[in-house]
């Protein structure tokens, strides 16, 4: 199934959030939409031990939100406003409805006054980096426009996600990757992660009824086949070939995942690379970018069987809870805000509300 064939079914949130009050397990077994599945209505009724952390981590992103809306960073002021309100999304909560309606409004109006008119959503002076925060921006504000009842709002964002689009098709390199910043400016640079932001947030706006070229997408994929090494993973960049990165190659799974890509001769190669280094979580939990690894090997890993899953959620999810801090963040690389949004991201998965994370 390709990236422009396959569709997405999105659980209709505002169902089971207009069914009135706190979330009780009688309430979503009568109120969880016709289009979940069994095997996903049933997490949503599943006693989570997790979800004071859970809690607690999303009031801490609120009570860090600015005024304008994003969240104060020196260098990625835009990545961090769009992976905080994915965050909080993920919760169930809306730009109307629901616990976090308010902050994930305000986050979605930052980033609108970001949109420059080349497409690009954020600030190339302030954001380090930019194409993370543009990557970040696409699939929040996609997963946004899913829910979006007001007319004149859902024409505003589609408008914006219409450029941002756009602008990431003009970013590409010519050997199928993204840099740091857009090929216009740097056209030989690419590296794996910002490819990975770019794809994820592309399959967003597909899912989100915006036209994404196939090309985009079928170059994007050959990319990472050719950085893929003998042992399966995957090499940073495709101009330093030779050593596999963890982190790289999880992201790489999870975005040919998105991408509708299941069944190539490439897929069981990374998967088992992944399951060697990362699947005991005492091994990844002492390797770099700890966060940015397994908030995407969790996502390859929510694909494979409840059995599967079940077993290594458990696994991480103690993890991320014992190093939550008293007033309900965590701390880490680059900066506590990413950390949080990142590891609540992944404590939510089973929520099933975004479409770009289901199964």
């Amino acid at each position: 199934m390709t990236f422009n064939d396959r569709r997405c079914l999105l659980p209709d949130r505002r169902h089971v959030l207009l069914c009135g009050g706190a979330l009780t397990t009688a309430a979503l077994t009568t109120c969880i939409s016709p289009g979940l599945t069994a095997a996903t209505a049933g997490t949503f009724t599943r006693e989570s031990k997790w979800q004071p952390a859970i809690d607690k981590g999303l009031n801490w992103l609120v009570d860090n939100q600015s005024r304008l809306g994003h969240w104060n960073h020196a260098t990625y002021p835009t990545a961090m406003t769009a992976l905080a309100g994915l965050a909080m999304i993920c919760s169930g909560s809306t730009t109307i409805q629901g616990q976090y309606a308010r902050p994930i409004r305000k986050a979605v109006d930052y980033l609108m006054t970001k949109c420059r008119g080349n497409g690009l959503i954020g600030d190339p002076m302030r954001d380090n980096r930019y194409t993370y925060g543009h990557g970040f921006s696409m699939l929040f504000l996609s997963q946004v426009l899913g829910e979006e009842e007001d007319v004149d709002r859902r024409e505003e964002l589609t408008s914006v996600l219409e450029r941002a689009v756009t602008f990431s098709v003009n970013a590409q390199t010519k050997s199928g990757g993204w840099g740091y910043v857009s090929a216009q400016e740097n056209a030989s640079f690419d590296e794996g992660s910002t490819t990975i932001t770019q794809v994820q947030g592309l399959r967003g706006c597909r899912n989100a009824g915006i036209v994404v070229p196939r090309e985009t997408i079928d170059r994007a994929r050959q990319y990472i086949y050719d950085c893929q090494n003998p042992d399966g993973g995957i090499s940073y960049s495709s101009r330093t070939k030779g050593t596999s990165r963890q982190a790289i190659t999880a992201a790489a799974l999870a975005a040919l995942y998105n991408a509708g890509d299941y069944d190539s001769e490439y897929i069981p190669p990374m998967l088992d690379y992944c399951k060697q280094h990362l699947h005991r979580l005492n091994e990844g939990a002492r390797y770099g970018h700890f966060h940015y690894t397994y908030l995407y090997y969790a996502q390859v890993v929510y694909r494979q069987s409840e059995e599967e899953w079940a077993s290594f959620r458990n696994l991480l999810y103690d993890h991320i809870v014992r190093n939550q801090q008293a007033d309900g963040s965590w701390s880490g690389t680059i900066a506590p805000v990413y950390v949080t949004a990142c590891n609540l991201i992944m404590l939510q998965l089973d929520n099933g509300y975004l479409p770009i994370f289901q199964r």
